[in-house]
């Protein structure tokens, strides 16, 4: 079953070969994955015979910047969850980023989320690790970790809402290779039966404080210090920092914490707005 993903951008480009009376337009229908030449016939976009956009569609497709359309058979969805909350894939230059209820769930200004996500398992993981990541989202610091040549990989995400997303997200597509395993339900209760001592590196990627505290705390700082190896590394995206009160941030908190429970060299990596640090 072919399937087609529009956005505002290429959207904007068919509708521009369309008014020049262009029989064709390079764009991606994959999300930035690659580019094709796709047909235009009597004032439509033909993505294939039981997909064809008209003008209108392609101008509805315009208006709504930060969706994104899949298209199959015949039908036009946006790609979002409204069940509980709202979460949404939202385009950028490259791969898509996941946003619920208005709020982004990937570093986009200036890169691009899966590359920022690929900086971040480079901050932990090495060649041949055996990797462990809280709070998977879209899966992109997974597949970077399995990339870098990781040996293992296993993936933990909660919402099942942002696991049907990315079920549907071609940049998601890697974790069903061999090496990668998907797990769905809490971190924080997951991480507990785990043998002690059993990854090397663990990247952290959990939802803002105000939604998931525990996965701040020290009692779960001490399971993720208890599952690595001595000479293990974690990689703790914190979001930005900010004030919970006067003269401590949020992020010196993290850390305090992170001593606490034993890990090593724990500095901040601003620019990846998290931590890194080690057991030794």
């Amino acid at each position: 079953m072919s399937e087609y993903y529009l956005h505002t951008l290429n959207a904007q480009l068919a509708l521009q070969a369309i008014a020049k009376g262009l029989s064709s337009v390079r764009i991606s229908t994959d999300l930035n994955l690659s580019q094709q030449d796709v047909a235009i016939n009597e004032q439509q976009l033909v993505l294939d015979e039981d997909n064809r956009l008209s003008t209108i569609q392609l101008k509805k497709i315009v208006k709504k910047t930060q969706r994104i359309y899949l298209c199959r058979d015949g039908d036009m969805v946006p790609l979002e969850d409204r069940s509980a909350g709202y979460y949404k894939l939202v385009p950028t230059a490259g791969a898509p980023l996941l946003e619920i209820s208005g709020v982004k769930m990937h570093i986009s200004k200036g890169t691009d989320p899966f590359r920022s996500a690929s900086e971040m398992a480079q901050q932990a993981v090495r060649k041949g690790d055996k990797v462990l990541d809280c709070c998977s989202g879209l899966g992109y610091a997974a597949i970077a970790a399995h990339r870098i040549g990781a040996s293992e990989v296993l993936s933990i995400e909660l919402s099942r809402e942002v696991m049907g997303l990315r079920a549907q997200n071609p940049w998601s597509n890697d974790l069903g290779k061999k090496g990668i395993v998907q797990r769905q339900g809490s971190s924080f209760e997951l991480i507990r039966p785990m043998e002690d001592a059993s990854f090397d590196s663990v990247i952290h990627d959990p939802p803002r404080f105000s939604l998931a505290g525990e996965l701040y705390g020290e009692e779960f700082y001490r399971e993720i210090f208890r599952v690595l190896r001595r000479g293990g590394r974690l990689f703790h995206y914190t979001g930005n920092p900010h004030v919970i009160k006067k003269g401590s941030s949020f992020v010196d908190g993290v850390i305090r914490r992170l001593k606490v429970a034993g890990f090593k060299n724990v500095e901040k990596v601003e620019h990846l707005m998290g931590v890194r640090a080690e057991k030794k």
